[in-house]
């Protein structure tokens, strides 16, 4: 199962895969979510829905996407944080990371599930004002990628060729 961060959805929808030009990015995020291929955390829900913008409404519609943290992601709480205290994080970064922090929490449910986080972040083993998600993934044993290999690995795809969204064009749109 694959477990997004928030920045893969915030990113998708204010850059390549909005709702009015890529609804079919969407569609796949909850076609795969009802095979149980894709998912999210509660925690995530709660940073996608304070604004009240497309992706926010989104949220609210698929609530079911976002699961809760429970006892198996809550058993490696402090697995997590002995590894992130060990590193030689500020101590802001440290106060940042752990507690309910969304990036925290996810770590956790996908060490306690064995999914596999997909988020934008890079790892930086040498950071020390803020704790990385694929940073944290590593040490705690688990997978990460980005939105576009998610997508080459379950070979999802968007193809127009049935006509959709073709006949809006006329040449004038083409030049």
């Amino acid at each position: 199962m694959y477990l997004l961060d928030a920045n893969v959805l915030i990113e998708a929808k204010n850059r390549y895969y909005s709702f009015e030009t890529a609804p079919g990015f969407w569609d796949w995020l909850e076609l795969m979510h009802q095979k149980s291929g894709a998912c999210s955390i509660d925690a995530v829900f709660e940073e996608l829905t304070v604004g009240d913008d497309e992706l926010a409404h989104w949220a609210r519609q698929h609530q079911d996407f976002f699961r809760e943290v429970d006892r198996h992601a809550t058993r490696h709480f402090a697995e997590l944080t002995g590894w992130a205290v060990s590193q030689s994080y500020t101590d802001a970064a440290l106060a940042g990371f752990t507690g309910n922090n969304a990036d925290y929490l996810l770590v956790a449910h996908a060490r306690g599930h064995d999914f596999t986080v997909v988020t934008h972040e890079r790892s930086k083993p040498l950071a020390r004002k803020r704790v990385l998600i694929p940073d944290a993934c590593q040490a705690m044993n688990v997978k990460t990628l980005d939105t576009f290999e998610m997508l080459r690995r379950t070979e999802a795809r968007f193809d127009l060729r049935q006509g959709t969204g073709i006949s809006n064009l006329d040449s004038t749109t083409l030049f």
